[in-house]
């Protein structure tokens, strides 16, 4: 179903890996803080986290300590090289959403976070899938044509399976990370740096949608 209109183009961005730099400071933190050690080759975020004996850390251990880095840590957090500069040439065109993957509790924090960096545009917090919150941003703004940008592959299937014609962006902005993660088989491309994903979704926007 094709939802284009007259209306501006939107890019909806993801945050941490994206726009702003998250596990090279999460892994020195817990390191720190919790004598635990992060493996960015690791397959998934559980497998990456292990204590000193080289162990994974149970499930009940793992997404505390990733609340706990949002609720007292996000100072670490620095902006993407070519993200601030790109967002401003995108904004001249086009609507920005950033949907973040954090909780409610974190949208102050986030929103203030961002704003440090330069970055001023409508935060969402997300819990889940992203294909559900991208749809509804689609129905309620209805762009001439949506491009998506996450990090994580499982966002690209959701937005895939429930707004195909929107374009999927895949970028992993932490080098020591992005060596070990293959691109998403949901998205349409893989660019690791804001410069030329700047001009592919510029490139986008002019073309239509996907579908």
């Amino acid at each position: 179903m094709n939802r284009a209109s007259g209306n501006r183009p939107l890019l909806v961005s993801d945050c941490d890996e994206v726009l702003l730099h998250m596990i090279g400071h999460f892994a020195e933190w817990v390191n720190e803080a919790h004598d635990l050690s992060f493996h960015l080759e690791a397959p998934g975020f559980r497998e990456a986290l292990r204590d000193r004996a080289g162990n994974p850390l149970p499930e009940d251990r793992v997404w505390p300590l990733l609340d706990g880095f949002f609720e007292s840590e996000m100072h670490r957090q620095n902006v993407v090289p070519g993200a601030v500069e790109a967002l401003a040439a995108i904004a001249a065109q086009a609507d920005i959403v950033i949907l973040t993957n954090i909780g409610n509790d974190y949208h102050a924090g986030r929103v203030a976070q961002l704003e440090a960096f330069d970055i001023r545009h409508r935060v969402l917090c997300n819990r889940g899938g992203k294909g559900g919150p991208v749809l509804e941003l689609v129905e309620q703004m209805k762009p001439s044509v949506t491009v998506f940008i996450d990090d994580l592959s499982v966002h690209h299937e959701s937005v895939a399976k429930h707004v195909p014609e929107v374009w999927r962006l895949h970028m992993v902005a932490e080098p020591r990370l992005a060596a070990h993660t293959p691109p998403a088989a949901h998205a349409h491309a893989r660019i690791d740096d804001w410069d030329q994903a700047r001009n592919w979704i510029l490139e986008r926007f002019a073309a239509g949608p996907a579908t």
